[in-house]
């Protein structure tokens, strides 16, 4: 009786399906021969696109996943109005691969970082992995169209899936799109880690000061990646206003994690209310805290702390730790280079693939100082390779008029390395002057 049964449920299961099939035989052919039509269209180049895009609005998912795959893959001016259409897309997958093939755009080569490369789906869901690295932004002198960034907006403020809306905050900070500030704090609110993170995070590469109290609430988020996140934007966004609370949180975490962010946030804030934090860390077990207590110092610029701060840089033996010092005594007067000065040793960290990213940030804060940069400009003249093309990198966006013919020396260099990234940094400077 009970195999009767079972198989009673199966024939049943078959007569259904066999029914719908009834009801709409050409279906799954149908869609197979659209899916080839539209490879063979892709295989065509960029005009081909107008032809596809009708697919866009196909009632078949595999049909309307097809279509955007062609059209990212075939690229170019022409595809931008195909894919902002199917950042509309109802489906998570569309919208994803519709979104990096826009930042592809302007950021060529992103498709093979991006959330698309480790897209896979299974029924109707759909699994992807996060890169941990995300610093890429476009350069400065790249002009992003408002409508992309508006497309990409209403994506991150409401896409198909958290995973969509998610992706959409990372482009958005990829292309710096501040006209779509208001999409990434209503993001915040998702409570959505991924959401809420990647929408920070893009938040830091816009760089809009008048945002910052927007997100305060989530100083004491009880999420620590997000707590962190949102201190690192605090700081970033320079939210002077927001010290009290720091110093809170400073006061009553029990994360390490978090008391670091706190304590780096706080070093951006210069304020002499602050300077008590700093000096009970300064001497902290903790390099990182150490660190982050020297780069306080440093944005106080009290030139009577600079004896304390040498002595420190001299006995520190914590590299992050020694660069933070190095900074502050080049911040507070010791700036001149000589071959062991604090400035010549962030120079020298430039070579390391470990502490230039540590370093380069330090530079670029000290090259707002007239007479650092034009002390810097010897580097860019008889430094090593990777010297000039990290500190170019750097005046691109502190220098004035006097540094262009240093960069366009630079451009001309004979490394072809070297020149490349002259030539950029002089694009990025001359936009800005």
């Amino acid at each position: 009786m009970l195999a009767s049964k079972y198989m009673y449920r199966w024939v049943c299961l078959f007569v259904a399906v066999t029914c719908a099939f009834a009801q709409n035989p050409a279906a799954t052919d149908d869609s197979k021969t659209k899916t080839k039509a539209i490879k063979d269209l892709a295989k065509t180049g960029p005009e081909s696109i107008a032809r596809i895009e009708p697919y866009l609005s196909d009632p078949s998912l595999d049909v309307r996943t097809e279509a955007v795959k062609a059209i990212v893959e075939i690229g170019g001016p022409r595809s931008l109005e195909p894919l902002i259409q199917a950042t509309r897309d109802n489906d998570a997958e569309v919208q994803i691969r519709a979104v990096d093939g826009l930042v592809n755009f302007y950021s060529p080569g992103y498709l093979k970082s991006g959330l698309t490369g480790t897209l896979k789906r299974a029924g109707t869901s759909i699994t992807s992995k996060f890169s941990d690295t995300n610093d890429l932004v476009i350069e400065p002198y790249v002009e992003v169209r408002p409508e992309v960034i508006t497309a990409l907006g209403k994506v991150a403020s409401g896409g198909a899936s958290m995973t969509s809306r998610a992706n959409a905050a990372r482009a958005l900070g990829i292309l710096r799109g501040k006209g779509a500030i208001d999409d990434l704090v209503a993001a915040l609110k998702s409570k959505d880690d991924q959401v809420m993170y990647e929408s920070l995070v893009a938040l830091q590469k816009i760089r809009d000061p008048e945002v910052a109290p927007r997100i305060a609430f989530l100083l004491n988020d009880p999420a620590e990646k997000i707590q962190v996140a949102a201190l690192e934007t605090t700081g970033m966004l320079m939210n002077k206003s927001a010290a009290p609370t720091i110093r809170q949180v400073i006061d009553r975490t029990r994360s390490q994690k978090v008391r670091r962010a706190a304590v780096s946030a706080l070093a951006m804030l210069p304020d002499p209310a602050n300077k008590p934090v700093f000096s009970s860390y300064l001497n902290d077990k903790d390099d990182q805290l150490r660190a982050a207590a020297a780069e306080g110092y440093a944005r106080l610029k009290d030139p009577s702390d600079l004896p304390a701060i040498e002595k420190l840089f001299e006995s520190e033996k914590k590299m992050n730790a020694r660069l933070s010092l190095a900074f502050a005594a080049a911040s507070l007067g010791n700036n001149g280079l000589t071959e062991f000065s604090p400035l010549q040793y962030l120079v020298n960290a430039l070579n390391s693939r470990t502490y230039r990213g540590v370093a380069e940030p330090f530079l670029l804060e000290l090259t707002r100082n007239l007479g650092v940069r034009r002390t810097l400009y010897q580097v860019l003249k008889t430094g090593t390779r990777d010297e000039r093309i990290y500190l170019a990198r750097a005046l691109a966006r502190t220098g004035d008029q006097e540094t262009v013919p240093y960069l366009e020396a630079l451009a001309s260099d004979s490394d072809t390395e070297v020149s490349q990234e002259g030539a950029r940094a002089l694009r990025t400077l001359k936009a800005r002057l």
